[in-house]
């Protein structure tokens, strides 16, 4: 049975500055959009991007995924908490941020650029479509050095069932790196080849929202459910599950109204 490494978060001290691992994976995610925006760029000429506008870009969609991702925790997992000592609000270095409330930020972000460069929303969304998931297999591989996000109870007989230790000595399901495979990697992977060729404005975003929304509703089956405004509602689904439905039904609906 495996044990989870108990890595240090703290990567790198200089004096009195601390570098946590956790950062240098949002910082490692905003290098591979960088990355891969200017060489979705290049192979799509057609599309009229330069490095100017993915820089600024990147901008909003930072400010985007910050803001929103704090509110999302606030507002769907702990609300009473938040709402009775609201001056941890703004204490981000602390943890606690939802790709839920992330998304909608970044939905906004987007709204707000493509106004800024007259272009429509899913001109915008379909271009940021394929960089995005690169982004969110690091900060999973953060979640796991800092042994956060843990699985549910495993087999002691699956291969790759973990402890992590300051838990619990119950085997788990190493549930970080599932999503770091599938709404990471593997998403990145199917974005990444169906973009290669021009498809009907939208259709990009589409395939984002059912692909994220299933790998995501999927791997909460093996993910210790976190609490949240919507764990009581009936089917014994997670917030996370719940949040993923309106997502996996907008993009169906989405992909079937634009033409191919």
């Amino acid at each position: 049975m495996l044990v989870h490494p108990q890595f240090d978060p703290i990567a790198l001290e200089l004096g009195p500055l601390a570098v946590r691992w956790y950062g240098l994976m949002y910082v490692a995610a905003f290098i591979a959009f960088i990355g891969l925006g200017r060489l979705h760029a290049r192979r799509r000429p057609e599309l009229g991007w330069n490095r100017t506008m993915i820089d600024d870009l990147l901008f909003y969609g930072i400010l985007g995924v910050v803001i929103g991702g704090r509110l999302g925790e606030v507002l769907f997992y702990q609300p009473g908490h938040y709402f009775s000592h609201p001056a941890e609000i703004l204490a981000v270095w602390k943890g606690g941020m939802s790709f839920h409330g992330g998304f909608i930020g970044v939905l906004v972000a987007l709204a707000w650029f493509a106004h800024k460069q007259g272009r429509s929303f899913f001109q915008i969304s379909d271009f940021v479509a394929p960089l995005v998931p690169l982004g969110l297999m690091f900060g999973r591989i953060g979640n796991f050095i800092n042994g956060e996000l843990w699985g549910r109870p495993a087999s002691p007989d699956l291969p790759w069932a973990m402890v992590f230790p300051y838990v619990d000595a119950v085997p788990r399901h190493p549930s970080q790196l599932y999503q770091a495979a599938g709404e990471g990697l593997l998403l990145f992977t199917l974005l990444w080849l169906y973009t290669a060729w021009p498809r009907a404005v939208g259709k990009a975003s589409a395939v984002f929202l059912i692909g994220y929304g299933v790998l995501r509703f999927s791997a909460e089956f093996f993910r210790n459910p976190d609490p949240g405004i919507f764990s009581g509602l009936p089917l014994g689904l997670s917030t996370a599950q719940w949040l993923c439905v309106p997502m996996v039904l907008a993009g169906l609906w989405l992909y079937a109204r634009r033409n191919t």
